[in-house]
């Protein structure tokens, strides 16, 4: 959690948001930060944490001083006021987890003022340990300050939603999240190299969102989706079998395997509304369904996703969710272009 080299400039607005509140004493005890995927969400809430546990912030943008005990603390990443909670082993954060944190929230701080709790993410709590968390945010301690992480578009109960008070991580526009890609990557050396084509691809397919491009630059995602896509591709023509297409999304995992078929469900609504889809490599697969479909079955595949996320969330076989929405994304197809499916 030390103070990056490479700040991210999008986060300047909601930080100056919670530090004016701070300075006026006006902190609430808990705060639910949103933003898309890769925005940043989690470093926001960590440069956050550090700002409140430091005894001496400097100007009126509030910087941690670098120099007190808490920060030393923060810099070695063994401060002992501040905790995380996320899913561990499992897609939900558990109700032992969540136990865990209110016992840490109603405990005096060890070293700082206040304690510090960050939820990652506050979306995938399932509904024992959202009501577990319920009880902590219905009656806070006055020392502890509770930072949820959601997702855009990932549901958090109403209840949750409403003991929170909101603040959303924008994404940056295109020239920023380039400089700061840029930045990134030069940071790394020689250990990646990106072409400029690379970049914006990189930069297109997690929607401009630039800790998530990076991730995608630094891993194998490229490689895979490729994989999936062209996979994805025969299946449409009934030249593979649904097992067969499964595979390499199996490779993506879940989690990705929906967020990719997501980002192409919205690409055909939006080529079908008359603009243009985002992922490029995709368009035109996607452009001749749009051509063939109306518009209200690229619905029918946004609410197919979301229903995915619901049964993962209950351990349903990713597999099989994957191949059920292979499925239906084969029934767009006309039927003088599919032949029957071969067995699994």
């Amino acid at each position: 959690m030390a103070q990056s080299q490479n700040p991210m400039s999008w986060h300047a607005a909601p930080r100056s948001q919670v530090t004016a509140r701070l300075a006026k004493g006006q902190l609430p005890h808990a705060l639910l930060i949103g933003g898309e995927r890769g925005v940043g969400k989690r470093r926001f809430a960590d440069d956050l944490a550090h700002v409140l546990v430091c005894e001496q912030p400097l100007g009126e943008d509030a910087v941690p001083c670098g120099r007190c005990k808490q920060c030393e603390l923060i810099a070695a990443d063994t401060h002992p006021d501040v905790r995380h909670y996320a899913p561990e082993k499992s897609r939900m954060i558990k109700i032992d987890q969540i136990r865990a944190l209110s016992a840490f929230a109603v405990a005096s701080p060890q070293v700082a003022q206040r304690k510090i709790i960050i939820v990652d993410r506050a979306d995938q709590l399932n509904i024992n340990s959202a009501n577990a968390l319920l009880k902590t945010l219905e009656e806070p301690t006055a020392d502890v300050v509770l930072l949820l992480l959601q997702e855009t578009g990932r549901p958090v109960l109403p209840t949750l939603r409403s003991r929170c008070q909101s603040l959303i991580i924008a994404t940056p526009g295109v020239e920023t999240a380039s400089e700061w890609l840029a930045g990134e990557l030069d940071q790394e050396g020689t250990k990646i190299t990106a072409t400029a084509d690379d970049r914006r691809q990189a930069l297109e397919m997690a929607r401009f969102a630039p800790r998530l491009a990076l991730e995608y630059l630094t891993g194998d995602y490229l490689a895979l989706r490729r994989e999936a896509l062209d996979v994805f591709r025969r299946f449409m023509k009934s030249e593979v079998s649904v097992s067969q297409a499964a595979r390499p999304f199996k490779a993506l995992g879940a989690e990705t395997t929906l967020w990719l078929m997501e980002v192409w469900a919205s690409d055909l609504a939006r080529i079908q509304a008359g603009a243009e889809g985002r992922d490029r490599e995709a368009a035109d697969m996607l452009g001749f369904l749009a051509g063939v479909n109306p518009p209200w079955r690229a619905h029918e595949l946004l609410d197919a996703v979301r229903e995915g996320r619901s049964a993962l969330v209950y351990n349903a076989n990713p597999e099989l969710e994957a191949e059920r929405l292979l499925l239906q994304w084969q029934g767009l197809m006309p039927v003088r272009r599919r032949r029957p499916s071969q067995a699994h």
